[in-house]
């Protein structure tokens, strides 16, 4: 079954509001951006289990 683009959109908006709970709006991002850099670190290392990986000096970090 296909799935329009607007009712995806509307489906993730739901799910990101139920996950977001007592959160401010401003602050959600803070605990998106964390999950997509574990996306990005289980895409990237798939089936290397232990693999390493460095983060490169000189990157501003702003929490």
């Amino acid at each position: 079954m296909a799935v329009k683009k607007s009712e995806l959109y509307s489906l993730l908006w739901e799910a990101c509001n139920k996950l977001r709970g007592g959160v401010e709006p401003a602050r959600y991002k803070d605990y998106v951006l964390v999950l997509l850099f574990f996306k990005y670190v289980s895409d990237r290392y798939k089936g290397q289990p232990f693999a390493e990986f460095t983060i490169s000096k000189g990157l501003p970090l702003r929490i």
